[in-house]
């Protein structure tokens, strides 16, 4: 018999695989339930809601990410193409669930979800251009971070290492500096 923790696990796993196939409203705690064959009342018992279900699947990404941030923040300095290096590696080590978040941003924005998103990027901007920063700081930080966080998730044929190198320095040429600096 299955202990209560790894039915929990199994749930979020095929919950995970259906919402990223068919999309969180299109899928049913009747389909997750149906495909590990046990009853929706016994998924209700794990989790008592679909909005509930999505965040612990979720939460793991937030949780990397803010302790990537925070790491950030309490260095004395920041050397720019390691923060970008450390960028691609999280959106790349979570692109399922970025794209995922992206099909479905207009339901998880009710669950706060994406307001995280953008206030971390918000910090790493002060991180890469300070307090206050001009209109062309402010937009040289997101077209870097936000090049950086696309290339991770649109090329998936690339090889890893050299997709993250070019992303690199291309966020770093968007914010004006060397690549090895």
């Amino acid at each position: 018999m299955a202990r209560p923790g790894d039915t929990k696990g199994r749930i979020q796993t095929v919950a995970r695989e259906l919402f990223l196939a068919k999309g969180m409203q299109q899928t049913s705690l009747q389909d997750i339930a149906d495909r590990l064959g046990i009853t929706k009342p016994a998924l209700y018992y794990h989790f008592s809601s679909r909005e509930e279900l999505v965040r612990s699947i979720i939460e793991p990404m937030f949780q990397d990410g803010e302790a990537y941030v925070s790491r950030l923040e309490a260095l004395e300095e920041v050397h720019v193409p390691e923060l970008l290096r450390e960028y691609f590696d999280f959106h790349y080590r979570h692109r399922d669930m970025v794209m995922f978040m992206l099909r479905e941003m207009i339901s998880l924005s009710g669950q706060g979800l994406i307001d995280w998103a953008f206030t971390s990027r918000e910090r790493l901007t002060v991180l890469l251009v300070g307090e206050n920063p001009t209109l062309e700081q402010a937009t040289r930080a997101t077209v870097a971070l936000g090049g950086v966080a696309d290339c991770a998730v649109q090329f998936v044929d690339a090889p890893a290492d050299q997709l993250r190198a070019a992303a690199v320095r291309a966020g770093c040429d968007a914010l004006g500096l060397p690549s090895d600096r």
